[in-house]
């Protein structure tokens, strides 16, 4: 009996063709799936811009809630700018407002656009997200307060959800 066949058969090792083509195979696909997503760099600019939205909005209502007084959200294709009122709709305009950075509003992207232009709408005092266009001086009156949710949406990104009532947004 020849021992020394059986231990070189034994301490082969290696991968058969079948194991090598099926791997591949899978590095191809995941390459032809995976790659072009990092090259696309309009699905990167649109989660930044609806990241950068929906914080806006989130701070917005917490400065509506803080200042005791009405902060107006105006919309364009592109960008968001916020501003204090006296009332709901903003028409007297007492200034447009920072972000917690410094940076002067409105936020813009020039690559990243709403799928439909929001209607514009302010936050209460208390936080509750109002119509803008009727016009209330009072701050935590039940006038004009969103019975309805509002959503917005950047590119294929997921919908930003303003809940009616709450202002919570998410």
């Amino acid at each position: 009996m020849d021992l020394s066949n059986d231990i070189k058969a034994a301490a082969q090792h290696g991968f058969t063709m079948v194991e090598l083509v099926s791997v591949m195979i899978i590095i191809a696909i995941l390459a032809a799936v995976a790659i072009p997503k990092f090259f696309d760099r309009a699905e990167f600019d649109n989660r930044g811009f609806h990241d950068q939205i929906k914080a806006t909005l989130r701070y917005a209502q917490k400065l509506a809630i803080a200042k005791h007084r009405f902060v107006c959200v105006v919309f364009t294709v592109n960008s968001i700018e916020l501003r204090y009122g006296s009332n709901s709709d903003c028409s007297v305009a007492q200034g447009i407002l920072a972000s917690p950075s410094g940076t002067p509003y409105p936020l813009t992207s020039s690559q990243s656009f709403f799928n439909f232009l929001p209607t514009n709408i302010s936050f209460d005092c208390l936080g509750r997200p109002n119509t803008m266009g009727l016009s209330t001086g009072l701050c935590g009156n039940n006038l004009s307060v969103l019975t309805v949710n509002r959503t917005l949406q950047v590119g294929a990104t997921d919908i930003i959800t303003i809940e009616a009532e709450t202002g919570y947004v998410h």
